[in-house]
Protein backbone atom coordinates (compact mmCIF):
# COMPACT_ATOMS: atom_id res chain seq x y z
CA UNK A 1 0.00 0.00 0.00
CA UNK A 2 2.66 2.52 0.68
CA UNK A 3 3.59 1.97 -3.08
CA UNK A 4 0.22 3.30 -4.23
CA UNK A 5 0.55 5.98 -1.74
CA UNK A 6 3.55 7.47 -3.22
CA UNK A 7 2.47 7.06 -6.65
CA UNK A 8 -0.38 8.99 -6.05
CA UNK A 9 1.22 11.96 -4.06
CA UNK A 10 3.89 12.01 -7.03
CA UNK A 11 1.04 11.69 -9.35
CA UNK A 12 -1.33 14.50 -8.19
CA UNK A 13 1.30 16.93 -8.48
CA UNK A 14 2.12 16.32 -12.09
CA UNK A 15 0.06 17.07 -14.93
CA UNK A 16 1.21 16.36 -18.59
CA UNK A 17 0.21 19.48 -21.07
CA UNK A 18 0.24 20.01 -24.80
CA UNK A 19 3.43 21.91 -24.19
CA UNK A 20 5.34 19.71 -21.36
CA UNK A 21 3.45 16.09 -21.38
CA UNK A 22 3.97 13.48 -19.44
CA UNK A 23 6.82 10.88 -19.77
CA UNK A 24 5.63 8.34 -17.57
CA UNK A 25 7.78 4.99 -16.92
CA UNK A 26 6.88 1.59 -15.53
CA UNK A 27 8.55 -1.37 -14.41
CA UNK A 28 7.63 -5.00 -14.21
CA UNK A 29 9.40 -7.76 -13.60
CA UNK A 30 10.02 -8.54 -16.98
CA UNK A 31 9.79 -5.72 -19.21
CA UNK A 32 10.35 -1.82 -19.22
CA UNK A 33 7.48 0.59 -20.70
CA UNK A 34 7.59 4.34 -21.09
CA UNK A 35 5.36 6.25 -22.66
CA UNK A 36 4.52 10.45 -23.21
CA UNK A 37 1.05 11.44 -22.49
CA UNK A 38 -1.03 14.48 -22.95
CA UNK A 39 -3.03 14.65 -19.83
CA UNK A 40 -5.37 17.64 -21.25
CA UNK A 41 -6.37 15.28 -24.33
CA UNK A 42 -6.07 12.05 -22.77
CA UNK A 43 -3.94 11.00 -25.49
CA UNK A 44 -0.54 8.89 -25.72
CA UNK A 45 1.68 10.68 -27.93
CA UNK A 46 4.55 8.60 -27.66
CA UNK A 47 5.53 4.84 -26.86
CA UNK A 48 8.37 2.49 -25.75
CA UNK A 49 8.65 -0.88 -24.62
CA UNK A 50 11.01 -3.94 -24.42
CA UNK A 51 7.88 -6.08 -24.75
CA UNK A 52 9.12 -8.32 -27.95
CA UNK A 53 12.30 -6.93 -28.48
CA UNK A 54 15.36 -9.13 -28.25
CA UNK A 55 17.36 -7.42 -25.86
CA UNK A 56 20.29 -8.57 -23.94
CA UNK A 57 21.93 -7.08 -20.96
CA UNK A 58 20.88 -6.16 -17.78
CA UNK A 59 17.85 -4.48 -16.96
CA UNK A 60 20.06 -1.25 -16.13
CA UNK A 61 21.26 -1.42 -19.77
CA UNK A 62 17.50 -2.19 -21.20
CA UNK A 63 16.15 0.96 -19.57
CA UNK A 64 18.79 3.23 -21.04
CA UNK A 65 17.68 1.50 -24.67
CA UNK A 66 14.19 2.04 -23.86
CA UNK A 67 15.23 6.00 -22.90
CA UNK A 68 16.85 6.35 -26.07
CA UNK A 69 13.94 5.20 -28.18
CA UNK A 70 11.08 7.21 -26.48
CA UNK A 71 13.54 10.42 -26.56
CA UNK A 72 13.85 9.54 -30.83
CA UNK A 73 9.70 8.84 -30.70
CA UNK A 74 9.44 11.97 -28.99
CA UNK A 75 11.41 14.36 -31.73
CA UNK A 76 9.20 12.75 -33.90
CA UNK A 77 6.40 13.68 -32.54
CA UNK A 78 7.77 17.22 -32.00
CA UNK A 79 8.13 16.94 -28.02
CA UNK A 80 10.88 18.88 -26.74
CA UNK A 81 10.31 19.05 -23.27
CA UNK A 82 8.12 16.79 -20.60
CA UNK A 83 7.22 16.20 -16.93
CA UNK A 84 8.81 13.44 -15.84
CA UNK A 85 6.64 10.57 -13.63
CA UNK A 86 8.41 8.13 -11.82
CA UNK A 87 5.63 6.74 -10.18
CA UNK A 88 6.22 4.84 -6.86
CA UNK A 89 9.87 4.30 -7.77
CA UNK A 90 12.93 6.00 -6.42
CA UNK A 91 14.89 7.79 -9.05
CA UNK A 92 17.93 5.76 -9.19
CA UNK A 93 19.30 2.96 -11.21
CA UNK A 94 17.24 1.94 -13.93
CA UNK A 95 14.87 5.01 -13.68
CA UNK A 96 17.86 7.02 -13.61
CA UNK A 97 19.65 5.60 -16.76
CA UNK A 98 16.43 5.53 -18.36
CA UNK A 99 16.27 9.76 -17.77
CA UNK A 100 20.19 9.94 -18.72
CA UNK A 101 19.70 8.40 -22.31
CA UNK A 102 16.41 10.45 -22.81
CA UNK A 103 18.42 13.85 -21.68
CA UNK A 104 21.29 12.56 -23.71
CA UNK A 105 18.72 12.20 -27.25
CA UNK A 106 17.89 15.93 -26.20
CA UNK A 107 14.91 15.40 -24.43
CA UNK A 108 14.78 17.98 -21.50
CA UNK A 109 12.95 17.53 -17.75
Amino acid sequence: MKAAARANRTRAKIHGTAERPRLSVNFSNLHITAQIIDDDKKVTLAYATTVGKKLSGSKTEKAAVVGKEIAEKAKAAKVKKVVFDRGSKIYAGRMSALADAARKEGLEF
